[in-house]
């Protein structure tokens, strides 16, 4: 009783509001759709929701008001999608397929609800469901056609007669199946739809109310909230009309089987959604099919700045940033940063990517700088791209199955470097929405890069000034050191044969030279050779000299085959002793140092090793070769600094390998002098090199 009191209630309302809607609809501005049509769409329903609360929605009066509701409704929704695009031939076939299954419903309750009983009545009922339901799956068929063809171009008033006739079409989908599938209509299926019915009447107030002109602007994260609250909604009106089910058809069992389908729903549901993958599907869905571009542009552009310009003691480096963000903007799980120095590529920091071996990338850089080009990597594996685009990509890069796209960094026509992307979760293919946003934020990331290292070198600028500081008061002290000796040295003159005197000159002379060696510690002077200055030089017998000067105190292995190079002999002496200390400072007092001379085609080097206790790949790759940095407790952190600085003024190069625990080994290149007869073997890596 009280169930029947409730669907009176329910489908009454609905009439009132119907009404309210059609009178509402009277004063409404002019709209792009007839307005008898609506008027009309809203009479029937207002008609329907009546009849169904006073005689109930078996009678053939009812059952002929719903159908007419129905095809009210699709006429409705032809008329605005008519306004948007000319309806396609198998459009039109499909409102004509709907409309002929809605008129033979009609016709079966006209002509034989009324006469028939028994099996032959059922049977009939069995036909005007299965019409029925033939009907709502085209009408929904062809609301979702309309919605993509709206393509993100919706007035308010359309957006919610659209949301109306979803809800509408939706319900009567799931009461009709629900019906058909159990062989009988319950109440709670009436009960269910006249709750739906008072929705859908709610909703049309609320669009008839509407201006037409006026647009509807939904953002893809607010698209999305409403999706996963519809599917909250469909998935407890299923869940409750399942469990309403079995409980019919169960039996004795029926708590048994309620508890398990609502507990294995509901846990399968709950791990859906917390997958990331469904989330990334979610958000292409919805930009594929609601909006007309893939990318939500101020709100991507917006986090991607928010991303480059956090700032605070806890966020990771530029670099880094610049990798995340730009990986941000595909959904990319992963990237890496390659850095343009020369005619290397040389490997960045990484966000959430293993760092792979960096080499053979001369022609990626030459045909990123000329063509500005963002490389699709599963093209080129499927040999689909430029000859010349697929020729520039290091086999390294090929071989990674997750790479997906390489993005330049172009500030101007300079190539500050490259991001690597992984696949995002969702596979699919670069497109012109993609390479437009991510050229854009390249060029972006590269000028954030560029003004870092302008900062970096005016801050090494302000850091020189200090040094230069600093040397002022170091030239001073050796000023008086020097006064000293020179009054020493007078005064020896006069003095020398007083025993007294020669005592305390050489405890000055010893003060000042500990004065002095300590002043050396502080400050190593190099000078840097000029290019008229190079000469052919026997790197083998400058290794051997470097070890027998230190033979007495440290023990140096030298190895390696006589090779010339070109350099200037005194700086590359310099440069050497330098780095044969570090590595003895490096090591233990029973540790070898190695000298390694080889060469190859077109250059000569001198391999320094240490097993020591080595530096780490950041340090190595970020601050070993800038000025001012080093681990050492009192150090300049200029060695290795001057070091490269005077290789490369004499042509040539210093690079490292090291590891943590394992030790260092720097390899000093020069130009290989025509004297060299063959290319020579270089040292043999370390174990942990090898593995690497």
């Amino acid at each position: 009783m009280a169930v029947a009191a409730f669907i009176i209630w329910l489908h009454g309302l609905a009439a009132l509001l119907f009404v309210g809607a059609a009178l509402a609809e009277t004063r409404s501005p002019v709209r792009t759709i007839p307005r008898w049509l609506l008027l009309f769409t809203l009479g029937a329903s207002a008609l329907w929701s009546l009849s169904v609360a006073g005689i109930g929605d078996g009678e053939s009066v009812a059952r002929v008001l719903v159908i007419v509701r129905n095809a009210g409704w699709l006429a409705v929704l032809f008329a605005l999608s008519a306004n948007v695009a000319g309806e396609s031939r198998w459009r039109v076939g499909v409102y004509v397929s709907v409309a002929l299954c809605l008129l033979l419903a009609a016709a079966l309750v006209v002509a034989f609800a009324a006469q028939l009983r028994g099996d032959a009545r059922a049977e009939v009922e069995r036909l005007w469901l299965i019409l029925r339901l033939l009907a709502t799956i085209g009408a929904l068929v062809l609301l979702h056609q309309h919605v993509i063809a709206r393509a993100g171009r919706w007035s308010e008033a359309t957006a919610v007669l659209t949301a109306a006739m979803a809800v509408m079409w939706v319900s009567d989908l799931f009461v009709l199946a629900v019906a058909y599938a159990a062989g009988t209509w319950a109440d709670w299926l009436t009960t269910l739809r006249g709750v739906a019915n008072v929705l859908v009447a709610t909703t049309a107030i609320v669009a008839v109310q509407r201006p037409t002109g006026r647009t509807l602007s939904v953002s893809r994260a607010a698209a999305a909230q409403m999706i996963l609250v519809a599917g909250g909604v469909i998935y407890v009106v299923v869940a409750t009309a399942v469990t309403g089910l079995l409980g019919e058809i169960a039996g004795a069992h029926a708590r048994k089987f309620q508890a398990a389908f609502v507990i294995g729903t509901g846990t399968a549901l709950f791990t859906f959604v917390a997958t990331p993958w469904l989330r990334a599907w979610l958000k292409v869905m919805i930009a594929k099919h609601l909006f007309s571009h893939r990318y939500d542009y101020r709100a991507e552009w917006m986090r991607f700045t928010d991303t480059l310009g956090v700032s605070g003691a806890d966020v990771p480096s530029l670099p880094e940033r610049v990798v995340e963000a730009i990986a941000n903007l595909t959904g990319s799980p992963a990237g890496l940063l390659l850095y343009a120095e020369g005619d290397e590529m040389v490997s960045g920091p990484a966000w959430r990517w293993e760092e792979p071996p960096c080499g053979g990338a001369a022609a990626l850089i030459t045909y990123l700088a000329a063509t500005a080009r963002i490389i699709d990597l599963d093209s080129c594996r499927q040999g689909e791209a430029p000859e010349d685009e697929i020729g520039a990509i290091p086999s390294w890069l090929l071989a990674r199955d997750d790479a997906w796209a390489v993005v330049p960094l172009l500030r101007g026509t300079t190539l500050i470097g490259a991001v690597v992307l992984a696949h995002p979760p969702i596979p699919r293919a670069l497109d012109w929405e993609d390479f437009d946003l991510l050229g854009a934020a390249g060029q972006q990331a590269a000028s954030f890069l560029a003004e870092e290292r302008a900062h970096a070198a005016l801050a090494d600028a302000k850091r020189f000034d200090e040094f230069h500081r600093r040397l002022a008061f170091i030239m001073h002290d050796l000023k008086n050191l020097v006064s000293q000796t020179a009054l020493v040295a007078r005064n020896a003159e006069r003095h020398a044969d007083n025993p007294a005197f020669r005592a305390d000159m050489i405890a000055t002379l010893s003060d000042t030279s500990q004065r002095m060696t300590a002043l050396l510690a502080r400050l190593s002077q190099h000078q840097a050779p000029a290019t008229d200055t190079l000469e052919t030089v026997d790197l083998l017998a400058l290794a051997r000299d470097i070890a027998a000067t230190r033979a007495a105190q440290y023990s140096i292995e030298v190895t390696g085959t006589q090779v010339f190079g070109h350099a200037d002999l005194r700086g590359l002496r310099t440069l050497l002793d330098h780095l044969v200390q570090n590595a003895i400072e490096a090591g233990a007092a029973d540790q070898a140092v190695h000298l390694h001379v080889d060469c190859d085609a077109s250059s000569a080097a001198i391999t320094v090793i240490d097993h020591g206790g080595g530096m780490s790949a950041a340090f190595a790759r970020d601050s070993l070769f800038r000025p001012f940095v080093s681990t050492k407790t009192g150090g300049f952190g200029l060695g290795a600094y001057e070091a490269r600085q005077m290789a490369e003024q004499m042509g040539g190069s210093v690079s490292v390998v090291t590891r943590e625990g394992e030790g260092s080994r720097f390899r000093v290149g020069l130009p290989l002098a025509p004297t060299a007869t063959a290319p020579s073997a270089p040292p043999l890596a370390p174990a942990w090199e090898q593995a690497a």
